[in-house]
């Protein structure tokens, strides 16, 4: 049995499927199988679960995730790496390969999301798992560490934690060194565990409409937000500071210092100037 997370055969792996990594794709594979199989284990797997691989590779993360769960779909969207991962996998008949563009794959269906995924990747793809019901139960995926402090960042301090946070209560369990992956990284990286909500922290009708608003407010993040929302609104600062606190909000506040509530009563107010 092919073990890729052992240096020594994936290289071999490599070779004789000739293999050449892709930097553009964020090909980095994990070579250190503890931290490997304490990805797999902090999931929180379990034999009942059906989980969706994201970013398969050539099977390093699959083999161990194959071990715990029910059945494992290990997607792959680059084709020059899937007969070395159907290869790795051919002793497991509870993992399925499938050759897509996981942003085009329907991912329904699937309790669990693991993964290591690129940074080109991480907003749309989050928003892919996320927008629309029925939502995964959890999501452990490796990001770069940048991008895990963002997400469970307290407050609003970015777009990406007010999109995570709508649906999710975030955490990082432990940061992954560079060196544990090949080609070697130049950041470390985290995972991340994704506890999906029963129901989103904000109530709206319109998601799209409410994260184009929170997007177009955060383009000003310097800036308080009476005068972004006169702006935004053209009825002008003093106006919106009004309506800000109406809506229980401080106009002098910039919107990284926001909670959930407070992103959910300006949306309500100011809305439909932003979408």
């Amino acid at each position: 049995m092919i073990d890729p997370a052992d240096p020594d055969q994936l290289f071999d792996l490599m070779r004789r499927h000739r293999i050449t990594l892709k930097s553009r794709l964020g090909q980095n594979f994990m070579v250190d199988q503890s931290m490997r199989d304490a990805v797999a284990d902090a999931a929180g797997i379990s034999q009942d679960h059906s989980v969706l691989e994201v970013g398969a590779g050539v099977g390093t993360l699959t083999v161990a995730l194959a071990r715990l769960a029910a059945r494992v779909t290990a997607v792959e969207f680059d084709r020059d790496l899937v007969p070395a991962l159907r290869e790795v996998v051919a002793d497991f008949p509870n993992v399925e390969v499938v050759q897509a563009d996981i942003l085009r794959h329907d991912m329904h269906g699937e309790s669990i999301v693991v993964g290591n995924i690129p940074y080109n990747l991480t907003g749309a793809l989050i928003r892919k798992l996320l927008d629309k019901p029925p939502r995964p139960r959890r999501l452990s995926l490796v990001v770069q560490k940048e991008v895990a402090e963002r997400w469970t960042a307290t407050g609003g301090a970015s777009v990406a934690t007010v999109a995570v946070q709508v649906f999710a209560t975030a955490r990082i369990v432990f940061a992954i060194p560079a060196a544990a992956f090949t080609p070697q990284p130049r950041v470390d990286s985290a995972l991340v565990i994704l506890d999906v909500r029963d129901q989103p922290a904000v109530d709206v009708d319109d998601f799209d409409a409410f994260f184009r608003f929170v997007e177009s407010v955060f383009q000003q993040r310097r800036k308080q937000l009476a005068g972004t929302l006169g702006r935004l609104s053209g009825e002008g600062s003093k106006q919106a500071a009004t309506r800000l606190r109406d809506a229980g909000v401080d106009p002098e506040r910039r919107p990284q210092t926001l909670g959930l509530a407070e992103w959910e009563a300006i949306f309500r107010s100011f809305g439909a100037t932003g979408s």
